[in-house]
């Protein structure tokens, strides 16, 4: 299992948001690519990008952060928010974005994912924020009556596609601890890959997440509780690989 930390961005600086909610962000960095370095010198092997900017106003509106993180960590980088279009999405992959996760577009016009497969396969990530159970999207402004169940479902089958990421939006930056319970049952109906998101707190956490590997859990997001401290990315990828087990 991968342990994926997370840069968020908001008006050029690496953020971390409680909820998703617009307004309640902490900054962590005005230079996102100093913080993907320091990632990938813990460890890190793939990072985890939003453009929060972009997922709010419906396109993509931090590209020269994004830019400067490309030129500055080997490691392939996922990315989302505002991705509406195939235009986009190819933009950024040529770039050099090794996936693009699309969300909103996702539940509004699902074709759009099935023609990003088709063109990149491989390269398209669907991401699925739940708030008790249904889909939220507009950066999680919105909640729809879909569950998040039954949109996962929907793309069961879809060749080319990478993976979806699972995000319980209550714990997200909370540090509560992961929703392993939606999150084992997305993994037991589909058989597309997931990385879960949201609420991980401390090892125990990745321990536990660990645990629904057999299921196609194949990574976790981390954000907050590696900034806070609270987890140790190094200690995390080890146990991630079962080569730490004590505790």
């Amino acid at each position: 299992m991968l342990i994926i930390p997370a840069v968020d961005i908001k008006e050029g600086r690496c953020v971390r948001l409680l909820q998703g909610r617009e307004g309640s962000e902490t900054v962590f960095s005005d230079d996102p690519s100093a913080m993907a370095a320091r990632w990938e010198g813990e460890g890190a092997e793939l990072l985890h990008v939003i453009d929060l900017d972009g997922a709010f106003k419906k396109g993509p509106q931090n590209v020269e952060a994004v830019k400067r993180i490309l030129k500055r960590v080997d490691m392939p980088v996922q990315l989302g928010g505002g991705m509406r279009n195939i235009e986009t999405i190819s933009t950024f992959l040529d770039l050099g974005i090794s996936r693009v996760i699309i969300g909103t577009e996702a539940i509004r016009n699902p074709r759009i994912v099935e023609q990003a497969c088709q063109a990149f396969p491989d390269k398209i990530m669907v991401g699925i924020d739940a708030r008790n159970g249904m889909v939220a999207i507009e950066g999680w402004t919105q909640t729809t009556e879909q569950p998040a169940i039954e949109m996962a479902k929907g793309f069961e089958g879809l060749g080319g596609l990478a993976g979806i990421i699972f995000t319980d939006i209550h714990r997200d930056g909370m540090q509560t601890g992961p929703n392993i319970k939606e999150t084992r049952r997305m993994a037991e109906c589909v058989s597309t890959p997931i990385i879960a998101s949201g609420g991980v707190g401390d090892i125990n956490d990745i321990r536990a997440l660990r645990g629904l590997g057999p299921l196609g859990v194949v990574g976790v997001i981390t954000g907050r509780a590696l900034y806070d401290g609270t987890l140790d990315l190094k200690q995390a990828i080890e146990v991630a690989r079962g080569e730490n087990t004590a505790g």
